[in-house]
């Protein structure tokens, strides 16, 4: 069990953010919760730390990032292959 290879920016979050490369089937505790990753999941990446409705924020340092794009299983990569950003400047 990983306790310490990730960060959980703010109590609000239902994202952490890992601090080293995790494989598909490992699992972190977050909040006494256990979460099973469902894919290897990089460095620096984000991992849902609960399921994530589509069109729900996804919440990183307390604050909403970007939506996602689809439903996102706790355990699940988050990444824009299925979130948006909310901060998109053109």
């Amino acid at each position: 069990m990983n306790t310490n290879n990730f960060i959980l920016l703010n109590d609000c979050d239902n994202v952490a953010v890992l601090l080293k490369d995790l494989h598909q089937g490992e699992q972190i505790e977050v909040n006494g919760s256990h979460i099973v990753l469902a894919e290897d999941i990089c460095y620096q990446h984000k991992v849902a730390i609960r399921p994530i409705a589509k069109g729900e924020n996804i919440l990183k340092y307390g604050l909403p990032i970007g939506h996602a794009t689809k439903d996102i299983a706790a355990g699940e990569h988050v990444h824009e292959h299925n979130l948006t950003s909310n901060y998109n400047i053109k």
